[in-house]
């Protein structure tokens, strides 16, 4: 599997295949079960696929929610173009966000119970198989995606996808010299408030494959040590980590692999955008890890 930007050609195709394969938006609530706030949980359904299909949760970055994986972009949304590989995809809005209740909560804790509980919901619709759930977070989105992953074992979710997602308080509350992230309103000594929010903590406890899309120029940070940060600290002991992972890998190098100074990784050789190859790494950790038969 090699990380590309799909040629026009392609890329068209699957636009119009993803117009021929997406069955329209169902909206549903879900309640948080900390907050008691409703959460808006929209699901696009696909045609033509096989029955039960595997599905994608999808948690937005920074302060976002589920319009921005439905805005149509030459046609076709990311839940359609996702949609039209087979997926049954899953977008909501967090407390305090778009149209669901409740109190903006900056991916602590009440945010991470209710995208577990969203995930819950996501594998008892009709339609979906609850043994190949995956999850894909979007940048900060990593923040609320591996708090959840920890703080719930047991969540039914076979494989984790992180969009150059940012590792800590010093990506995200400017407590650097780079002085970047859109929660600089925040001490960066109060720790109460960190202690909710740094995935480099919580992804130490993941239990689950966890692989990272990273290109050469990140979308927000200066330098790349947030990736190779987040990779180390999935993978498992027994291959120089410190976490439980019983898989990782960055982009599509070698898996369980920790990279550092003395070892950096090869990076694409161009400053490309990996979010197009989401749909082509969910089918590749599809046929991986999801149960025989």
């Amino acid at each position: 599997m090699r990380l590309r930007v799909l040629p026009t050609a392609v890329a068209l195709l699957g636009l119009f295949a993803a117009c021929a394969l997406a069955s329209g938006t169902e909206r549903f609530w879900v309640t948080n079960p900390t907050s008691g706030a409703r959460l808006l949980v929209q699901v696009v359904q696909p045609l033509g696929g096989s029955m039960p299909s595997p599905a994608l949760v999808l948690v937005p970055g920074g302060r976002g929610d589920s319009s921005g994986f439905l805005a149509a972009r030459a046609g076709a949304s990311d839940a359609d173009l996702l949609a039209s590989r087979g997926f049954v995809v899953v977008v909501f809005d967090p407390d305090g966000r778009g149209d669901s209740q409740g109190v903006e909560n900056d991916d602590g804790f009440i945010h991470q119970d209710g995208l577990a509980a969203v995930i819950r919901f996501a594998a008892t619709l009709q339609g979906v198989d609850p043994a190949r759930v995956g999850l894909v977070s979007y940048s900060y989105g990593v923040t609320m995606a591996t708090g959840a992953l920890a703080r719930y074992p047991d969540l039914p979710i076979l494989f984790y996808i992180d969009w150059e997602g940012p590792a800590n308080r010093n990506d995200t509350g400017g407590c650097d010299a780079a002085r970047l992230g859109h929660l600089k309103e925040r001490s960066c000594d109060d720790e109460a408030f960190w202690s909710e929010r740094e995935a480099s903590t919580f992804i130490r406890l993941i239990r689950v494959p966890y692989q990272r899309l990273q290109s050469r120029l990140d979308h927000v940070q200066p330098d790349l040590d947030h990736a190779l940060l987040l990779v180390a600290n999935a993978t498992a002991a027994e291959y120089g980590g410190g976490g439980q992972s019983p898989w990782t890998r960055l982009n599509d190098l070698e898996p369980n692999r920790v990279y550092g100074d003395t070892n950096p990784p090869p990076w694409p050789p161009r400053d490309l955008n990996l979010q197009p190859t989401v749909g082509d790494v969910a089918l590749e950790l599809l046929a991986r890890f999801a149960p025989a038969g």
